[in-house]
This record gives structure tokens, C-alpha cells and sequence, in this order.
């Protein structure tokens, strides 16, 4: 019986950092060299790394883009991986 809950605690935390980082079906996580304190400044990144990515990217403001005609919100998220500060970013489709 403690090997079971092991292993079901396992999987919540797995799942539960699977979704804290962004990967979801429909999202899109791009990781930024840089880290930007400006919205206009990261608004300039995502849209040229999207472009990069081959996808259509438009700056509709306050966070929202448009990206292959589909609307997306943007989740900032401050990762440390192995003691090296990350900015990733993650579209998360808009639910209209």
C-alpha cells in the first residue's frame, strides 16, 4: 500500500509541474534568452521568435496576441535551472 501512494504522489507532483510550466495541448512555451521588465520589450521577442518558428504573430496588447488567427493570453514564468535564472513564456489559447 505505501508503494502505491508513492508512486500516485509521484504522478500528482509530475502532472502538477507539467502544468505550471506550460505544457498543455494547445499552449505554446518559448524560453527567451533574455529577461524583460518592459511588456512592449517581450511583446517584441515573442513576436520575432514566433516568426522564427514559421508561425504568424501579431501584438494585440495588454498580453494578448494573435498567432495563426488564433487569439492567446501570455503567462510569464521565472524558472531556475540548475541555478541559472529562465524566463518562459506561455501562450495559452484565449477561451472565448
Amino acid at each position: 500500500m505505501p508503494i502505491l501512494l508513492t508512486i500516485g504522489a509521484f504522478l500528482l507532483m509530475l502532472f502538477g509541474f507539467n502544468k505550471l510550466m506550460g505544457y498543455r495541448k494547445g499552449n505554446i512555451t518559448l524560453d527567451l534568452d533574455e529577461r524583460y521588465t518592459s511588456s512592449t520589450e517581450q511583446a517584441i521577442a515573442v513576436t520575432e521568435e514566433l516568426q522564427k518558428q514559421g508561425k504568424t504573430a501579431e501584438y494585440k496588447g495588454k498580453g494578448h496576441f494573435l498567432v495563426d488567427g488564433l487569439p492567446y493570453i501570455v503567462h510569464k514564468r521565472n524558472v531556475s535551472m540548475r541555478g541559472i535564472p529562465l524566463e518562459r513564456t506561455v501562450l495559452v489559447p484565449e477561451n472565448k
